[in-house]
């Protein structure tokens, strides 16, 4: 009896220290979530009482034209953005650490953009975009380059997010330049003694020693993709010149001709523009779904990513 009751003592003095963080994820994220899948079977604006519609809120996304819009928008991003992003990450890295004099300084220059407020640095790229006076294009046009329209073009739009995103890549750069400068050191004697370039050593040390790491930036890397928000709507309604409307939703979202329309800007002016607040909990259930897939598929990845063998 007494040892049951030492046990019993034991996995109380255990769920005391636990019971915070027990208490927030319950609080903060399993009732919202479970809150969330309820209203995504309901119609309601806030206003009224709930009313039970069940998978009418589902049937719908299939001929919403605005949300395949946004759908393809952000896969866009992903496609494009978390590679770019990854592949900058260790381009950046790898020369640093190949600089002898001054290193600290380039670190801490390059790390710098990625602490400016993502409006603030939105706003500044949209300025420094501008087609008509901003300083890149006429920088370009001193070399001969006739410069694109960037923010208000519907081409280069995504493409100069992709920009700004590659200029504050500083929090991603430092946990590669970490992986990076954490490989043996007696690994690349071996190589350049055996007769490797470069070239061989990152590909047969460097990078199956950081692909850890490189899963745990494309996970990362998806899941903010998937919720890319901020940068997408101030980008489109400083480049199109229109300030926002009650409640802060911009009548610009998505400008210029919906290129910068995410799906997270879609769910939002759903639930606060349209106030169909039951539409925007089934597309908030749909985002965490294909979110979670996506981490469980790349986790499931994990041993053959790291070179291991799987079952």
């Amino acid at each position: 009896m007494s040892t049951v009751r030492l046990r019993i003592r034991k996995n109380l003095t255990i769920l005391s220290f636990l019971a915070p963080a027990l208490i927030g994820i319950a609080v903060f994220f399993l009732y919202p979530l479970i809150s969330a899948v309820y209203f995504s079977f309901t119609k309601f604006d806030l206003l009224s009482v709930p009313e039970w519609v069940g998978l009418d809120n589902y049937k719908r996304m299939a001929d919403d034209p605005f949300l395949l819009q946004s759908v393809r928008n952000t896969l866009w991003m992903v496609v494009i953005f978390v590679p770019a992003r990854i592949i900058g990450a260790i381009g950046l890295s790898m020369l640093l650490t190949q600089i002898r004099r001054g290193a600290g300084f380039f670190r801490t220059v390059f790390y710098l953009p990625a602490l400016v407020p993502p409006v603030a640095a939105t706003i500044a790229f949209v300025y420094l975009l501008k087609p008509g006076t901003g300083p890149v294009n006429h920088l370009l046009e001193k070399v001969g380059i006739d410069g694109p329209l960037w923010f208000n073009s519907p081409v280069w739009a995504k493409p100069s997010l992709v920009l700004l995103g590659l200029w504050a890549i500083g929090d991603l750069m430092v946990i590669f330049l970490a992986a990076v400068l954490g490989v043996p050191e007696s690994l690349y004697e071996a190589a350049s003694l055996d007769g490797a370039n470069a070239w061989h050593r990152f590909k047969s040390i460097t990078l199956p020693s950081i692909r850890p790491v490189i899963l745990f930036a494309a996970v990362t890397g998806v899941i903010y993709t998937l919720q890319y928000f901020d940068q997408a709507a101030v980008a489109g309604s400083i480049a199109s010149g229109q300030a926002t409307t009650g409640g802060g939703i911009s009548s610009s979202f998505g400008y210029p001709e919906g290129s910068t329309f995410t799906y997270p800007l879609w769910l939002y002016t759903v639930g606060f523009r349209y106030n169909a607040l039951g539409y925007a909990n089934a597309l908030a259930i749909a985002l965490f779904v294909v979110a979670f897939a996506v981490t469980v598929i790349l986790m499931r990845r994990a041993k053959a990513f790291s070179g291991e063998e799987t079952a």
